[in-house]
């Protein structure tokens, strides 16, 4: 994980690699310890690398399921290490890339 942090009411948070981008959606998971990466070949190219198997994950900023998944999953201490040890997590903005979404809706 980067070394960013973020005072929270409660805690101190590290941020992952979302931290850098624009998307709202993406934006509220920079704070998740999953370490969670964004689509492009650079990822995709660390997942070879390491030869780590992907878990992707589309949503967008009102979606009541993303939400669930984030509270339920994706801020639960031992499912992020799994999957931070595991995999390369990448998650997805469907608004801002609806040929991702696309894709993954069709298969």
């Amino acid at each position: 994980m980067l070394s960013c942090s973020k005072n929270n009411s409660t805690t101190d948070k590290k941020s992952n690699y979302l931290i850098n981008e624009t998307s709202p959606y993406l934006l509220q998971h920079s704070y998740n310890p999953v370490n969670w990466k964004s689509w492009n070949s650079k990822t995709l190219e660390l997942a070879k690398k390491e030869n780590k198997l992907i878990i992707i994950s589309v949503g967008y900023s009102a979606c009541h399921w993303c939400h669930v998944m984030e509270e339920e999953s994706f801020e639960n201490d031992s499912i992020d290490k799994i999957m931070n040890d595991n995999f390369i997590n990448i998650k997805v903005d469907r608004e801002e890339r609806p040929d991702v979404d696309k894709v993954y809706m069709n298969s």
